[in-house]
């Protein structure tokens, strides 16, 4: 176990491990001195002979001059106060150390997740489900550093003060000591045959019901429109709930777990105090009697040390699983590296396909093959063909989402490589069947990559007519600071299309890619936005568009046709 979570600790955080070992180490000793400081107080409060001139109490009474043993015992006990108050603070400030490398932690973890998920590309997002992406980032990132290395920390520093403890008291009385092992041993070896096994099982179970649960959720919002004419929300709701009862009944179960520690120690304790009063009844013995009251101070301290030990293994079990989806990750020591360059890459003459193919990694034949075409500065380029042949994959390796398995896409003669995406990226512009819309407001989503008080309300006013939404936006309370709804719900098809094509023209594109982008309007819409496209094509002649469509009329306005066949093209 230990290993698996250095494993994951990175590089960068290994010298702040060892220094909150130390304040570890430090706040155990601090508990050790409170706890050891209270011994001085029993022995006044159960024989004031204790003070004699070779103790170490008649030594300190001697040395600083007093007088009489009230007054003594007033001084010890204020003086204990004091250091437990220094105690308290100099702990809390040891605590916020941790709880900084903790926090710390998780943010680093959180965000290169996050990276390494977006890095590994759209072939990987587009086959694994983004409600279990978002709850690896969100909740077990979070899972890992709360369940199982605060909890780890904890229990090195209750071992620790445990082990000073019981070290303590075996020098000054090993009969308690004898005792402690009798009470304690017995109690930890039961519980933790009772649920080592358990645990961790119980934690795997919730969290493949919460990724149940969370799908759902995410499905059933997604797909409002189609599951309610469908009647398919009773269903939903049905495998909502039964995920939700897997979680529940976990929970119920690893709850009574966690009463153990609390039940175990405390039958522990009472029955060997129990066993100690009755022997004292029997022998009558003040030693006895002593011992009774060593017992119950270190008993103080001692039994939270050990639960608190049984709750921190507990659940470092119950979330051990975040472990196993870190390690798959692989990201401990990975910087956060995402490109951020503005730097573009000027189209001036062609982009050029040659001999392209491209397979899925799961599939058992090319979908596209040997594919060779061209597309020049300026022009308005059609591409069109049956369902499977390949469009939108060709639209995603000339966006730059995938790389061809064999030949070479260049632009102006320059192949087109992971190390320049981001400067091809940061020239074109895309408008997809579904554009993408954030719940914020027009201006936001027009201007996408700017930060609101960054935006250029100029250029964001020439764009709203060049895209024909100036007067849709006139008519809206706030104008372009209107806020549209979660998926743009607020707004029509049309308005949508626009706003994608308004967000191209943001960005000051040179080539603007359309992928069915009114496959899904009426024809009257259509129409308009065909005009639109149209329009902007001829008030600037350098803009190459490159369109994806099943209607003809989608491509009236486009120079050339390239119609895909077999994963094969040609053109008129």
């Amino acid at each position: 176990m230990i290993s698996s979570v250095s494993d994951i600790i990175p590089r960068k955080f290994r010298k702040r491990t060892i220094g909150v070992i130390f304040t570890i180490l430090l706040r155990a000793l601090l508990n050790f001195a409170g706890l050891a400081l209270l011994i001085p107080i029993l022995a006044l409060i159960l024989d004031s002979g204790n003070i004699t001139p070779q103790s170490c109490l008649g030594r300190i009474y001697n040395s600083l001059g007093f007088e009489s043993y009230d007054s003594f015992t007033i001084a010890v006990c204020l003086g204990i106060t004091l250091f437990t108050i220094a105690k308290c603070l100099a702990g809390l400030w040891l605590y916020r150390i941790e709880r900084d490398y903790i926090h710390s932690l998780y943010k680093y973890l959180s965000e290169r997740l996050f990276v390494k998920y977006h890095n590994r590309g759209m072939s990987f997002i587009k086959g694994s489900n983004s409600a279990i992406l978002a709850r690896n980032v969100n909740v077990v990132c979070l899972a890992f550093v709360t369940g199982v290395l605060k909890p780890l920390a904890s229990m090195a520093s209750e071992l620790l003060l445990l082990l000073l403890l019981f070290s303590a008291v075996a020098v000054y009385s090993p009969p308690t000591a004898l005792f402690i092992v009798v009470i304690f041993l017995p109690t930890v070896w039961l519980y933790y045959r009772l649920v080592r096994n358990r645990l961790n099982r119980y934690g795997t179970e919730e969290n493949d019901a919460q990724r149940r649960k969370a799908r759902t959720v995410a499905e059933t919002f997604r797909g409002y429109a189609d599951i309610e004419i469908g009647n398919a929300f009773p269903q939903m709701m049905r495998r909502f709930e039964d995920a939700m009862r897997s979680v529940i009944r976990v929970r119920a179960k690893n709850a009574m777990v966690a009463m153990l520690p609390q039940i175990f120690t405390e039958v522990g304790l009472v029955a060997g105090m129990s066993a100690l009063v009755i022997v004292n009844l029997r022998l009558g013995s003040d030693d006895l009697r002593l011992l009774f009251g060593i017992l119950a101070v270190a008993a103080i301290r001692l039994m939270p040390s050990v639960r608190n030990i049984m709750y921190g293994w507990a659940s470092i079990r119950y979330n051990l699983y975040t472990t196993d989806v870190l390690r798959e990750a692989d990201i401990k020591d990975d910087d956060i590296c995402y490109d951020t360059s503005d730097d573009r890459f000027r189209f001036a003459r062609t982009i050029e396909v040659r001999d392209v193919s491209f397979r899925f990694d799961d599939a058992a034949e090319d979908t596209l093959h040997d594919l060779s075409l061209s597309i020049g500065k300026g022009e308005r380029v059609g591409i069109r063909g049956e369902s499977g042949v390949g469009k939108t994959t060709l639209f995603n390796l000339l966006l730059g989402f995938y790389s061809p398995t064999r030949g070479t896409i260049s632009i102006d003669g320059e192949p087109l490589t992971d190390d320049n995406r981001r400067k091809w990226q940061n020239s074109i512009g895309y408008v997809s069947q579904n554009v993408f819309i954030t719940d914020s407001t027009i201006a936001a989503n027009i201007a996408l990559a700017d930060d609101p008080e960054n935006i250029d309300r100029q250029r964001l006013e020439q764009v709203l007519i060049a895209a024909d939404l100036k007067h849709f936006v006139d008519t809206l309370p706030h104008g372009v600071d209107t806020s549209i709804g979660e998926a743009g719900n607020r707004l029509s098809g049309g308005q949508r299309q626009r706003i994608g094509i308004a967000r191209a023209l943001y960005k000051d594109c040179d080539v603007l890619f359309f992928d069915e982008a009114t496959s899904s309007l009426d024809n009257r819409t259509e129409a308009n936005i065909n005009e639109a496209i149209r329009r902007l094509s001829e008030h600037n002649k350098q803009l190459t568009i490159v369109v994806i469509a099943h209607r003809e009329s989608s491509l009236e306005y486009c120079d050339r046709i390239i119609t895909l066949t077999d994963k094969k093209q040609r053109s008129i």
